[in-house]
């Protein structure tokens, strides 16, 4: 899906740091409406390069005051004013564009955080739907504000307390709201977005995932020569899966399916993987047992990025031989690589702005983004790199991916050793976490919760505890239960298990599993975690 096809309407979202930004590529993807996030930061040939129908600020931690405050790039307003590019700046982005064009930004008298009533002034623009003195709940989170209007704008809506809420200068095509529409926190958000990109800036709702497959197809023809072959990097998920289906449709029996048993998989999961592979899918799949390669590299690693990095070094260095061998049966080296990247792991490896840093501020390597080596031999083909989960679900639908396979948990490409906290090679660490996963993913099918939960697991924590077990006293491991709620796994809410299900999941693991005394529940939120431990 190359964003140069989709362009005449495409929604471009510039990142200034807020935790919210990727709520609104999803808000308006959802409106049918094509949208990408790229840094604020941006250098300007990135943003012309696009050809943007619409551009939109994002909100930000900064103050527009602060020395090195991130700012949209030099020539940025006479492009969009020559393009006729729309303008909508959300809380930092609305002081940015006032400070930018003339007006006055400072340090509110009264800083407005949390949800905050609004009343129109005008019911124009962003509020054409709206009547003067309609009143609204939004969710405000800002210390600075308005003093003072650029030329030709003026003030649209106003907070209880008399601060600027939204502003417009339509002959200039410039709009801000100092609110975050995108949060469900702000009810009417979604209808003053709608109200925005179709009343205001006449984009058509367009994007459909029927088009994005026919694209992806022509994209991938395109790129693979007629005779070229490719490898595809099974692990065993949807994404991958998804990845591997699409270009199978693409260039046929011309992709060589690799799945790779590093020893960090579940429980029986190499097993139901290629039988999934095999029955259901009816991919060509190759299973490389790889298990003393991957462990003999972890042995002793405890940092949990030198993890990532060493598994994704070593699933290249795999590709490569497999590469090998495929040229030595078909004559011909296969110069290219799929894997099931997905919009999420381009976002988290992005910088953030105004942090001075020319490379991400890394939460965690994705082994498929910030794990490969530079030097890799094969070039990358990523189809799904510009969609979300529930997207990638969406399209392996279309394709008749079983459905069963769909709705599969999200499983981390380095596998247990992020799960496995500190040495993975430490004792029986995996196997008693492949056992404790086991009993609480199928309790939890057996409980009819599979579904309603976006992804679940186990920890092995490296500690243990004292416990009492057959009346002796026992010095054995801790275990963690994790489970979350999610749309995309961006942000996620912990799962609130019925105490029953926690007391019976608990006594089934210490009575059955020697070696664990301990069960412990996760509940905490993404932010400020992450959804898996490392």
């Amino acid at each position: 899906m190359e964003s140069q096809t989709l362009k005449s309407n495409l929604v471009l979202i510039l990142d200034f740091g807020s935790q919210y930004t990727h709520l609104i590529t999803r808000r308006i993807r959802k409106l049918d409406v094509f949208s990408l996030c790229i840094s604020g930061t941006s250098l300007l040939k990135s943003i012309t390069d696009l050809n943007p129908r619409v551009i939109i600020l994002s909100g930000g931690p900064h103050s527009v005051h602060s020395d090195g405050a991130p700012s949209f790039p030099a020539g940025f307003v006479e492009y969009v004013e020559e393009k006729g590019v729309f303008v909508l700046g959300i809380c930092y982005g609305l002081q940015l564009i006032v400070q930018k064009l003339g007006g006055e930004v400072r340090i509110g008298e009264k800083q407005e955080y949390g949800r905050m009533e609004i009343e129109v002034e005008w019911a124009g623009g962003l509020f054409g739907s709206k009547a003067v003195g309609d009143r609204q709940s939004v969710w405000m989170s800002h210390g600075d504000e308005v003093a003072k209007l650029p030329d030709g704008f003026s003030v649209v809506a106003r907070s209880q307390q008399g601060s600027v809420a939204a502003i417009e200068n339509p002959s200039r095509r410039f709009y801000g709201l100092q609110y975050h529409p995108e949060v469900t926190h702000s009810p009417e958000g979604m209808e003053t977005l709608r109200q925005f990109l179709f009343k205001v800036c006449g984009i058509t709702a367009d994007w459909k995932m029927q088009d994005v497959l026919e694209e992806e197809i022509k994209v991938i023809k395109d790129m693979v020569g007629s005779e070229d072959h490719v490898i595809c990097a099974l692990s065993g998920g949807v994404d991958s899966a998804v990845a591997a289906t699409l270009v199978h449709k693409a260039i046929g029996d011309r992709l060589h399916c690799v799945f790779v048993d590093n020893g960090l998989l579940r429980y029986k999961e190499r097993e139901r993987v290629m039988e999934t592979f095999q029955r259901d899918l009816h991919l060509p799949v190759t299973c490389v047992d790889a298990t003393e390669q991957f462990l003999s590299k972890l042995k002793g690693v405890i940092d949990p990025e030198a993890k990532r990095k060493i598994i994704g070094r070593e699933f290249i260095c795999i590709f490569d031989d497999f590469a090998q061998d495929l040229e030595h049966k078909l004559g011909k080296k296969p110069f290219f690589l799929v894997q099931g990247t997905l919009y999420p792991d381009v976002i988290e490896s992005c910088p953030p702005p105004g942090s001075g840093r020319t490379h991400s501020h890394t939460i965690k390597s994705h082994h498929n983004v910030g794990g490969l080596p530079k030097d890799m031999k094969l070039k990358l083909i990523e189809p799904l790199k510009l969609l979300f989960k529930d997207e990638v679900r969406e399209l392996g639908k279309i394709m008749n991916v079983p459905e069963a396979f769909l709705k599969r948990h999200p499983f981390p490409g380095p596998g247990l050793a992020v799960r496995v906290l500190g040495d993975v090679t430490e004792g029986n660490a995996l196997d008693i976490l492949r056992q404790v996963d086991e009993i609480f993913i199928q309790s939890i099918r057996d409980a009819g919760l599979y579904d309603s939960i976006w992804q679940a697991f186990a920890v092995f924590l490296p500690i243990r505890s004292v416990g009492v077990q057959g009346d002796q006293r026992t010095h054995s491991h801790v275990v963690a239960l994790r489970a979350v709620t999610s749309q995309d796994g961006m942000t996620a809410d912990w799962y609130n298990f019925e105490h029953k299900f926690l007391d019976d999941v608990a006594r089934k693991i210490c009575n059955s599993i020697r070696g664990v005394n301990r069960v412990v529940q996760d509940i905490t939120s993404k932010p400020p975690s992450t959804i898996e431990w490392e």
